[in-house]
């Protein structure tokens, strides 16, 4: 299988985002760009039980399928956020605490050293559909300078080098 090392670190990682509560279920994603490839969660699948034959590949312009099962339906924040920002990986959860802040503030002042990690404060999105253009468009601007973002009654969604730091950087914001 092609990506093999890469596939597996994605699922690795898909799973710890489960066992640390950052996501539940089917709610949630994450993405790993290789090259002009996107490795990306399939949709409607549980995360913390996400083998490396799940991933599904992406090209990370076109948004073609070339492998695997249909891809996340966020796939447009992942391959913008990766063409546009120049993501090596991108995190979307669903955690408790991102989803309840994401309901009562803009923005998501920074009130720990760490958080300067983020670039500054954390924006938050307005509400808009899941899977749509409108919100992959509001999350790329939340994100403008930024390496993570709250979508506004919904979760966030974190940038990283890799999928190590992005899932790093997910706990970080939870």
């Amino acid at each position: 299988m092609e990506y093999q090392q890469e596939r597996e670190q994605l699922a690795t990682a898909a799973r710890r985002l489960a066992a640390e509560g950052l996501v539940h279920g089917t709610a949630g994603n994450a993405s790993v760009r290789v090259g002009e490839v996107a490795l990306v969660t399939p949709t409607g699948a549980v995360l913390g039980d996400i083998a490396p034959a799940d991933i599904s590949a992406v090209d990370v312009e076109s948004g073609e399928v070339r492998a695997g099962p249909s891809p996340t339906s966020e796939l447009a924040i992942h391959l913008r956020a990766m063409r546009t920002h120049g993501a090596g990986a991108v995190v979307h959860t669903h955690s408790p605490k991102a989803c309840a802040a994401g309901c009562v503030v803009e923005e998501l002042p920074v009130v720990h050293y760490a958080m300067t990690l983020f670039g500054g404060p954390v924006r938050a999105t307005p509400y808009l559909t899941f899977g749509t253009p409108e919100l992959a468009e509001a999350a790329l601007a939340a994100l403008e300078g930024r390496s993570a973002a709250l979508l506004s009654n919904h979760g966030a969604i974190v940038l990283g080098e890799d999928i190590g730091h992005a899932v790093d950087l997910a706990r970080l914001l939870e």
